[in-house]
């Protein structure tokens, strides 16, 4: 899922280390180091001639002439601090020309602390050290300097990135997970958007851990900012499996699987559709039907004609339901409980009659005495949605208890109607 975009980001690596270093070590080049004196600054009458020779083959891109000549001075006994700096300057720019980053890091890393580097270079230099640890594939201390400059205040969001990454390439599944939702966290505090590549992380992290409710929770998080059909599909399909065996839920499930457009598999178009008949809205099982038939999901003929003659079977159960509703209605209002009010609100959802079915199932929950109130209160939801009344389903869909599934499901379809 995640090669293609760790690719591009070290590619981005290579090209934004490289012009960062060749940029931090201009003033070497082309400066040179002070060698008319002494000083704190300034390097040693000893090492004048030779870092002069080196700066020569550097200046002439004679990169490994260079590189032994500072490798000479450098076992130079009696060198000043200050020539140490100057010879891993030199050094940083000859290792970035001959791509040989892993010795450019070391010397980079002895700079941060040697005592010459301006504050205002500072900066460039640990974040040069998080990209060229990352290129080098040594992610602890990619991570090391990246949180470092994250602490600090100056790492860019691509450098954030680099992080995260470099957590879930060691294989720090955790580590992932706690500074991608760390990330994550502050980006939506601030009232923006978390990028995708952020939250894909944490999906699959969680999934390499395999940690389902962290996987469920993921998904839904993916789902809010990028509503896309696969995302969807995913989370969904992950809760038809969790209702599997609750007929009531695995349907509701179905309902927002039809709702959002990912019910694909031929075997759930006749699921939903049966369990639909069984639960008292043969409205409901004819239209899921011919919604499959005329998507074509049917290819296999034997799937086809079954689904067809299932379909001859929910209009005749239609018909003969659409009739006895008068008769209902007058049972529901005399009724004690509202269990037949929430039926009749049923059959008027399969329909397509959306006001009838809010009416009825808002009859029944006044009157209680049902056998599940969360189901109810989900469909009563469900209903003020689709007849357009999207303020009254959120306070529905936030009023769903008592059932962790219709719960989640109430959450969803909040979402949904959101992006709707």
């Amino acid at each position: 899922m995640f090669t293609h975009k760790l690719k591009l980001t070290r590619a981005a690596v290579r090209a934004l280390f490289a012009s960062a270093l060749i940029a931090g070590c201009a003033g070497v080049l082309l400066a040179g180091p002070a060698l008319a004196e002494e000083g704190k600054n300034n390097v040693s009458a000893k090492m004048a001639k030779p870092l002069k020779a080196a700066q020569d083959d550097l200046t002439a891109k004679r990169y490994s002439d260079a590189i032994l000549k500072l490798k000479e001075s450098q076992a130079s006994p009696g060198k000043s601090p200050y020539d140490q700096h100057v010879i891993n300057e030199m050094l940083k720019v000859a290792y970035v020309r001959t791509g040989n980053y892993a010795d450019a890091a070391k010397v980079m890393e002895a700079e941060i602390d040697d005592g010459f580097v301006p504050q205002s270079e500072l900066q460039g230099l640990i974040r040069g050290l998080a990209q060229v640890n990352y290129q080098i594939k040594n992610y602890d201390k990619a991570i090391e300097f990246g949180n470092r400059a994250i602490k600090g205040g100056f790492a860019d969001e691509e450098l954030r990135t680099l992080v995260g990454q470099a957590y879930y390439l060691k294989g720090d599944w955790k580590g992932t997970l706690h500074f991608e939702e760390g990330q994550v966290d502050n980006v939506i505090k601030e009232g923006r958007t978390p990028k995708g590549e952020a939250l894909q992380l944490i999906l699959s992290a969680c999934a390499k851990l395999n940690d389902q409710p962290c996987e469920t929770r993921a998904l839904e998080r993916v789902v809010t900012y990028y509503p896309k059909p696969d995302y969807w599909y995913q989370l969904l399909f992950t809760l038809r499996q969790q209702t599997s065996g609750n007929d009531a839920n695995t349907l509701q499930t179905y309902r927002l699987m039809s709702e959002v457009d990912v019910l694909k598999n031929p075997d759930d178009y006749t699921e939903m559709a049966q369990l639909a008949l069984e639960a008292g809205s043969p409205g409901e099982a004819q239209r899921i039907l011919e919604k499959g038939i005329a998507k074509g999901v049917f290819a296999d003929q034997r799937a086809k004609q079954k689904n067809e003659r299932l379909l001859e079977s929910a209009k005749k159960a239609a018909a003969t339901d659409r009739a006895s509703l008068p008769r209902i209605a007058k049972e529901a209002d005399a009724a004690a409980t509202g269990a037949k009010n929430v039926g009749l609100g049923l059959a008027y959802f399969g329909y397509g009659e959306y006001d009838k079915a809010v009416e009825e199932i808002s009859k029944g929950l006044t009157k209680g005495g049902l056998r599940s109130e969360g189901e109810a209160r989900l469909l009563l939801g469900i209903s003020q949605l689709k007849a357009g009344h999207k303020e009254d389903a959120a306070k529905t869909f936030h009023a769903v208890k008592g059932d962790p599934s219709l719960e989640r499901l109430a959450n969803l379809w909040t979402l949904h109607a959101k992006q709707a």
